[in-house]
């Protein structure tokens, strides 16, 4: 049963019951219907309260239904919404936790509505490419007034309930319940107070306008044009409401309709479904079970207070959880502490944090210079300088003082965490954790999965990347793992377009205008060249046949190694974050352009795309073929967190599903002809290769 059926008394009480959200799909339809059925066949039911069982009211349409038959099979949410609206009792939502989407939509279909405090109230479609596609735009006007409306449905931000009670005249709310634990019964108790109440009340009736009329609507429009260009959806929202002020109510739910089937049909619509999806099955491990029993983390230790272990240390204080750093050099150690509390001062300026909260995560920080203090830690995690041997001293450290049990982590980017593991004597403690830079603010977390990592600690760690709001993909062990294995061949191709004729800001204006967060070009000055320029000769010891253009070593012997430095691909002025085209790096350029004996040539912007994007496509293609990455859509988590690939795209998978994987093949057999840009990368990877000739997708 998705549905449970109650009686308390002359009252029927129906329970959406499809954990974890009560989401509407066919079989809680189906339910439904035949609960609400039962309820007005029973001469002795008076009236009707419908609610959600677990933690949420309702968390709106099931989306794996999206653009499947299922989710137009009768009874569809329309024809849950019409039935419920239609009832000859009155029906009472009684709205608690969360409701969203599809959910509050059924709330509005119902006569009156109950809300326990705390409730969070939602129209979230439009980060779906969508809009609310249930009568929402219709509806929601009517009862919090159009721009309240239309601020929720075009952010998809949810707000407390408490806050839309208090809108004057609202009609959203007919009571707030003292609180959750008494909600049902107030709801029962309100039923039975309406029963005799005709005609029964319709948020359809009511009236839906705004006194500046159109004007409103495209003052929003303006306000919305720069932030929307990519995605279609946040105008047509607003296109909806307003025709909910312009025509009669069923009109204007054929309005609706019309413009969230044509939403439907948008590549940007499937790449945002495609990564809410992704982002979901990514915390699936498949011989992790859910219940698998998790290690105690109350307590975390770090190694190193540089930009990243500060960084990774604000995360557990913000969750609340105590943090000890460790640096073996006091003034570093003061250097760390120093960053964490000037990027909190800062959070304060801003109005983000108050200062009473900055002194309670200050509290919860200690430090110190002894390894023999950390012992106690449940998780430690190393961030030191990307060298084998300095992380190898650090492991042989830790194994000698922590507890047994102690999770081991390292948040190496790019090293071996099967050779970090073994320098223990407890390979199945250790983990690799990579933070993305900078680690406060970047919301990917990359878990490595060494060859004895026990499944509790993978568990664990999975479970922890929630607690600190991180969003967790699981890697094997490869060199750069998923996201710097596949940006090395980005950063490759575009090292060889310099070499062939482009500028770098020729090659970062081509990317922006994809959609990328930034360019190759301003990403590295941003990450530091140097540590490029370290894994280079790395590389050069260990795969001396891996070819690089020579011009990223050029810019790092002339010291230019980023925003850090105040000089990289870019000048910089200090206290600014302009990145200025520099005369010396183009001569560079040009020098050692005219050593390889390349005549430079005209690139366009659709070469400079494809050439990086299908760097990062045919290298993906070899990780998921070598298990080191289980599933296409944890790349493209990867590359929408921790690399700003574009979300309307879908990620690098998404994108080439999109653009036709032979065509993907086809364009790269082309590149393979081009003896600057490497034509034994252009291979397609035997994966790919085989999908594109089935005319099958990666996603």
């Amino acid at each position: 049963m998705q549905a449970d059926y109650q009686l308390h008394g002359d009252v029927a009480l129906i329970t959406l019951n499809n954990p974890p959200v009560n989401g509407l799909g066919y079989a809680t339809r189906v339910a439904a219907m035949e609960a609400l059925a039962q309820a007005l066949a029973d001469a002795a039911v008076q009236a009707i309260v419908i609610t959600g069982a677990g933690k949420a009211f309702c968390g709106g349409a099931d989306i794996r239904e999206f653009g499947t038959p299922m989710a137009f099979q009768e009874p569809n949410l329309h024809t849950l919404i019409a039935a419920l609206e239609q009832s000859t009792k009155p029906v009472v939502a009684a709205i608690h936790s969360t409701v969203m989407g599809g959910g509050l939509e059924l709330a509005l279909a119902c006569h009156y509505r109950v809300a326990a405090p705390g409730t969070q109230v939602a129209m979230p479609e439009v980060k779906l490419g969508l809009l609310p596609g249930a009568g929402g735009t219709q509806r929601l006007p009517r009862v919090v007034g159009v721009e309240a409306a239309l601020n929720m449905i075009v952010s998809g931000q949810a707000v407390a309930s408490e806050r839309l009670a208090a809108i004057p005249g609202q009609s959203l709310f007919q009571r707030m319940s003292a609180s959750a634990d008494s909600l049902l019964d107030e709801a029962v108790e309100f039923a039975r107070s309406v029963v005799a109440v005709r005609p029964l009340p319709l948020v359809r009736v009511l009236p839906c306008s705004h006194p500046q009329g159109d004007a409103y609507f495209q003052f929003v429009r303006n306000m919305l044009g720069p932030s929307s260009r990519n995605l279609p959806a946040p105008l047509q929202c607003v296109d909806a409401v307003q025709a909910a002020t312009r025509q009669a109510f069923d009109t204007g739910l054929a309005t609706e309709r019309t413009i969230f089937e044509r939403l439907m049909a948008t590549p940007q619509s499937r790449a945002l479904r495609h990564l809410f999806t992704a982002e979901r099955a990514a915390s699936k491990i498949p011989d992790v079970p859910p219940g698998t029993a998790l290690r105690p983390v109350a307590s975390v230790a770090i190694i190193g207070a540089g930009t990243m272990g500060s960084g990774i240390a604000m995360n557990f204080l913000n969750a609340g959880i105590p943090v000890q750093l460790l640096e073996l050099q006091p003034e570093a150690l003061e250097r760390g502490v120093a960053t964490m509390r000037r990027n909190y001062a800062a959070q304060v300026s801003k109005g983000k944090l108050k200062p009473a909260t900055l002194e309670q995560r200050m509290a919860l920080l200690r430090t110190t210079l002894r390894y023999e203090e950390l012992a106690q830690a449940d998780l430690v995690i190393e961030a030191v300088f990307e060298d084998m041997g300095v992380k190898a001293a650090v492991f042989q450290a830790l194994d000698r003082v922590m507890k047994p049990g102690a999770i081991l982590a390292s948040n190496t980017s790019t090293l071996d965490l099967n050779l970090i593991a073994a320098c223990t004597q407890r390979p199945q403690d250790v983990v690799g954790l990579h933070f993305f830079s900078p680690a406060n603010v970047m919301k990917l977390l990359e878990v490595v999965r060494g060859d004895k990592t026990a499944p509790d600690v993978l568990a664990t760690v999975m479970a922890l990347a929630k607690k600190i709001r991180k969003t967790a993909v699981v890697s094997g062990v490869c060199d750069g793992f998923i996201g710097n294995r596949m940006v090395e061949q980005y950063l490759r191709q575009a090292g060889f377009l310099l070499d062939e004729g482009c500028s770098p800001q020729q090659v970062d204006k081509a990317m922006e205008a994809f959609g990328m967060a930034m360019g190759p070009f301003r990403m590295s000055d941003l990450a530091g060249n140097d540590i490029g320029w370290a894994i280079r000769k790395r590389r050069a010891i260990e795969n001396p046949g891996m070819r690089y253009s020579p011009t990223a070593d050029a810019v790092c012997e002339l010291g230019r190694f980023g925003q850090k430095s105040g000089a990289g691909w870019y000048d910089y002025v200090a206290g600014k974050r302009d990145a200025l085209p520099s005369a010396d790096v183009a001569a560079a350029i040009a020098a050692c352009r005219s050593a390889l004996g390349i005549t430079p040539r005209t690139i366009g912007a659709p070469e400079i795309v494809q050439r990086l994007v299908f760097a990062l496509v045919n290298e993906a293609a070899h990780i998921l073929e070598e298990g080191i990455a289980l599933l296409a859509g944890d790349i493209d988590i990867v590359y929408l967190y921790g690399y700003g690939f574009p979300a309307f795209r879908g990620g690098p998978m998404r994108y080439a599903d999109e653009l036709g994987l032979f065509t993907v093949a086809q364009t790269m057999r082309r590149f393979a002809a081009n003896p600057h840009a490497d034509p034994g990368f252009w291979q397609a990877a035997p994966l790919l290769a085989s999908l594109a000739a089935a005319g099958r997708t990666f996603t």
